[in-house]
């Protein structure tokens, strides 16, 4: 039987990240992922395919709507829908060869099929073909991430009642659309779908969208995203859906009482998603499992059985692929007798529609809850040179101070590239840097992150430049 020093359950971005940092410092590493593909959700029905999509739909949005701005004529646009998915085919596949090679190049021995404990310290492997191989090893990380959640009156038969996955797989663009659930990927692939021309509707349980971000984020994004045609029913709760032939008629019931009903070409079910532990065999490794089972693990990533660590979506938190890479990193170098450090309160968090929304730290209602004195700086992209020549002035940068220190403890943003300008907000959080900070950081000009100092100086001293 071949022993490891480290064994990674799961191939998605928690799972290789761990593998390939394990084999950076020294160690024998065995990743086992069932699929054929490496990369997980993210990079096969996930992150990269869904983000593929939305650029190809952008882009025809912004030939149809924006280029006779610039005086670019385009004459008769239209969608050859399956190109546009095999692109995504495409860039999923490349992707994903990528982590073969990093997994070759790091000496990685990749284990396919899938992977249960016999033991504490042995996995088995069971193959397509059901056949069986077991390893030991001596460190564990569980990183098998999470599965849709289907609503148990309306179950998904994968063609007119669907989940992202098969969202991203359509053989030809719908007419309509009913999106169950107004979070983050459902309003990503109603928006993709709306730019193509799909009538896109959104029923949401709660009374806004993007729930768990900061409220003037949601009415914004969903001021924008009224723009493309998408229809938006908030504190309704949907009830059933009826199959016939090629339609799906979903019921819902708003909060006055009423009774709705909305026939579709598909329905999109996108209320969230739970942790993945099919088959793992958790008690014969004395791994404990929690509420609604997520795997309880402490500030390193332990379990319950202290050699055996647990990362990313299946241990609760932000189901975020960038959350659970860190995870792995941490827990790997942890194992290994360094002590990391991980923030959890600066993981960012992105809605990649357009604009884009990003978000970082404490939200306005968290602040107030907590009862935090803080101090509020937003500069609008309207009073950006760059968003104007870019014709791209929709949203704003807001920046959340204490009011005694000046320290920034939230920073929330919609408009151009703000998945990429989160990324500063997160730096100057992680090393406690006050809004005065970034206000006295020289900003290229003109670039979007003007906008960021511009609400720094507005949050310390009340002094924005150019507003």
């Amino acid at each position: 039987m071949e022993k490891f020093d480290l064994i990674v359950i799961g191939g998605g971005p928690g799972g290789y990240v761990a593998a390939i940092r394990g084999a950076q410092m020294g160690m024998k590493v065995a990743c086992v992922e069932k699929y054929s593909t490496l990369g997980g959700t993210c990079l096969n029905v996930g992150c990269i395919p869904s983000k593929a999509l939305l650029d190809s739909s952008e882009h025809f949005h912004q030939a149809k709507e924006k280029f006779a701005i610039h005086g670019i004529q385009t004459g008769d646009l239209k969608v050859d829908f399956t190109q546009m998915i095999k692109r995504k085919t495409d860039v999923v596949s490349n992707t994903t060869e990528g982590i073969n090679y990093l997994f070759s190049k790091n000496q990685i021995t990749r284990l396919e099929g899938l992977g249960s404990f016999v033991d504490a310290n042995t996995v088995k492997v069971t193959a397509q073909d059901g056949s069986e191989s077991q390893y030991q090893g001596d460190k564990f990380i569980i990183a098998t991430g999470s599965k849709p959640v289907d609503l148990p009156f309306m179950p998904c038969d994968k063609k007119r009642i669907i989940t992202s996955t098969e969202a991203l797989t359509l053989e030809k663009l719908p007419e309509s659309m009913v999106v169950i659930g107004g979070g983050v990927i459902g309003l990503e692939l109603g928006s993709v779908y709306a730019r193509l021309g799909t009538e896109v509707t959104v029923v949401e349980f709660m009374d806004r969208i993007v729930p768990p971000m900061d409220k003037e984020l949601g009415k914004t994004l969903q001021r924008s995203l009224k723009k493309l045609g998408i229809k938006f029913h908030l504190s309704t709760k949907v009830t059933g859906a009826t199959v016939k032939g090629d339609k799906v008629t979903v019921t819902a019931e708003d909060k006055k009482g009423n009774e709705l009903s909305f026939e579709t070409d598909h329905a999109l079910v996108s209320v969230g998603r739970r942790p993945f532990t099919d088959g793992l065999n958790l008690e014969a490794a004395g791994v404990e499992v929690g509420e609604r089972g997520f795997i309880p693990v402490n500030n390193h990533g332990q379990t319950s059985a202290a050699h055996i660590f647990a990362i990313g979506d299946v241990i609760g938190g932000a189901m975020l692929a960038h959350k659970a890479e860190e995870e792995g990193v941490c827990a790997v170098e942890f194992m290994n007798g360094e002590m990391p450090h991980m923030d959890h309160d600066l993981i960012p968090g992105v809605v990649y529609t357009w604009p884009e929304v990003a978000s970082v730290g404490k939200t306005e209602e968290q602040l107030k809850e907590a009862g935090i004195k803080y101090k509020t700086g937003k500069f609008p992209f309207r009073a950006s040179g760059r968003a104007r020549a870019s014709e791209e002035s929709e949203g704003f940068v807001k920046v959340l101070a204490d009011a005694e220190t000046d320290r920034i403890l939230g920073v929330h943003m919609i408009g151009p590239r703000c998945a990429d300008l989160i990324a500063e907000a997160v730096l100057a959080m992680e090393y406690r840097a006050s809004a005065e900070d970034i206000g006295r950081v020289c900003h290229a000009h003109p670039t979007y992150t003007e906008s960021f100092k511009e609400a720094a100086l507005m949050a310390t001293e009340n002094r924005p430049i150019h507003i």
